[in-house]
């Protein structure tokens, strides 16, 4: 033993022999007399009842603890009113732990009654049917059917309030994809997809489990979201028909969340795999379709800016101004913080993504140099805004818009200056559009007008081989 023990034995004896000896707290008789007590009971008030009780005994909320079987903390925010009794079995515990006398109890907790038993329930709550029969034949006393309401209520509200995600798990989801979304735009795109899978799945999983309808809406969303992403990754990839299936899940998932600005940014989507395809009048159609559904802001922005080249990309030059025109005026709206923007990233749609998508737009209509005007404005926003926001597939397409620019109008110079970023550019980084881009670059610098020219030639064998990413990369499937 301890030098410093004065005990006649070892100190965890010793304190075994204290705990043993100690009186167990008890509920006086004179407590359940009280008025106060018996309405609170009677009102179903479990916090009041704890307080008063506790109050009433002398007794300290370790002690309720110790006697009812619930944690000091739960009894606590229980007398607060931050958190309530739903659970039957806990309501019966807490009542019998006291020692409540059965004239007090609530008719389903008598001992001369029958307990209500519990009747296995369906996916997302009691029947009515379930409920009645729990609770067995009702008797024609007011008071004990007001008693047995009750019991059908709070078992209903346990049911119906029972979720497999807990609002941290929530929010670390919502948080997960901001992360993707955010890196979306500066990362390499293969490590970003199995992230996106991951949480796809795990959001999938959640769903074909119960949870009430406010977090349900939450996932919908977020499933929503990340098919959204997917769709645009498996078009970066250059795989049109996955791209599509993700968008077609994507549409459901914000139907079933009934989330406008999540439709809007599919269709808007949509409109941007026809563009890049062999549909590109489709586009047009799609744009048309996201509009009715855009929240004012950025979406909307987004939206006009998609419809300005979609058609300016078919030669439809009054219909892309007028794009451009509904673009400007977009800009001055205010952007719903509860739409998708707050994900950030490639679900946002800032001012240097705007001057891109102005400048491609011109390009497209053949007039160089307010295209280059805007593209290389774009370059600019993206070289000095934040890192996280710089997106290197719109800077390398804005640089193919300057080069096409330079070409048509035979000012080679500089064309070299612009090219060598997006030939520096890693693989793993060379979305499938930058891809098609610098090879139609490689076809302008065939032209006969440079014929001889040293430079022209150089250029041209540098993007006649360029490379996109290849969709079968092991590291996709790792």
């Amino acid at each position: 033993m301890s030098q410093y023990n004065d005990e006649d034995r070892c100190a965890t004896c010793a304190r075994g022999r204290r705990l043993a000896s100690r009186v167990e707290p008890q509920v006086p008789d004179t407590v359940w007399r009280d008025e106060e007590v018996q309405k609170a009971i009677a009102a179903w008030d479990f916090g009041r009842v704890s307080r008063l009780v506790r109050e009433r005994a002398r007794l300290r909320q370790d002690d309720m603890a110790a006697l009812t079987g619930l944690s000091q903390g739960f009894l606590s925010m229980l007398e607060a009113g931050t958190r309530r009794l739903t659970s039957l079995d806990k309501v019966a515990r807490f009542l019998r732990g006291i020692e409540t006398p059965d004239a007090l109890l609530p008719p389903p907790f008598r001992e001369h009654r029958e307990v209500v038993s519990h009747v296995p329930l369906s996916h997302r709550g009691p029947s009515v049917t379930d409920l009645q029969v729990a609770t067995g034949e009702r008797t024609g006393n007011l008071h004990e059917l007001a008693a047995q309401a009750a019991s059908q209520s709070l078992r209903f509200t346990e049911e119906v309030t029972r979720s497999n995600v807990s609002d941290v798990e929530l929010e670390a989801l919502e948080s997960k994809i901001t992360h993707i979304a955010t890196d979306y735009v500066h990362a390499p795109l293969h490590p970003l997809f199995h992230d996106l899978l991951s949480t796809r799945d795990r959001i999938f999983s959640l769903l074909s489990g119960q949870q009430p309808p406010a977090q349900t809406r939450e996932l919908y969303l977020l499933a929503g979201t990340c098919c959204l992403l997917l769709a645009h990754a498996s078009q970066n990839l250059g795989d049109q028909d996955s791209a599509i299936a993700q968008l077609q899940t994507a549409w459901t998932l914000a139907d079933h969340t009934d989330h406008n600005d999540l439709r809007a940014w599919v269709k808007g989507t949509a409109a941007l795999i026809a563009e890049w395809s062999t549909h590109r009048f489709t586009a047009l159609e799609y744009t048309q379709q996201a509009i009715r559904h855009a929240p004012d802001g950025e979406t909307r922005i987004r939206t006009a800016a998609i419809k300005a080249r979609a058609a300016a990309r078919i030669g439809d030059r009054n219909t892309a101004l007028t794009a451009l025109r509904e673009l400007e005026r977009a800009r001055d709206q205010h952007t719903d913080p509860d739409g998708l923007t707050r994900f950030g990233g490639l679900l946002t749609f800032p001012e240097a993504k705007q001057e891109y998508y102005i400048g491609g737009t011109y390009a497209l209509l053949g007039e160089h140099e307010l295209a280059e005007h805007h593209a290389a404005a774009a370059i600019e926003l993206y070289a000095t805004g934040p890192a996280e926001q710089r997106s290197y597939g719109d800077e390398s397409l804005a640089r193919i818009d300057i080069v096409t620019a330079r070409i048509a109008a035979g000012e080679i110079e500089g064309v070299g200056e612009q090219l060598h970023p997006i030939l520096e550019l890693p693989v793993n980084r060379r979305i499938r559009q930058i891809g098609d881009a610098v090879q139609g670059v490689a076809r302008l610098l065939e032209d006969p007008r440079f014929a001889g020219n040293r430079v022209v030639r150089e250029l041209a064998d540098a993007t006649r081989g360029y490379q996109a990413i290849d969709t079968r990369a092991k590291a996709l499937t790792s």
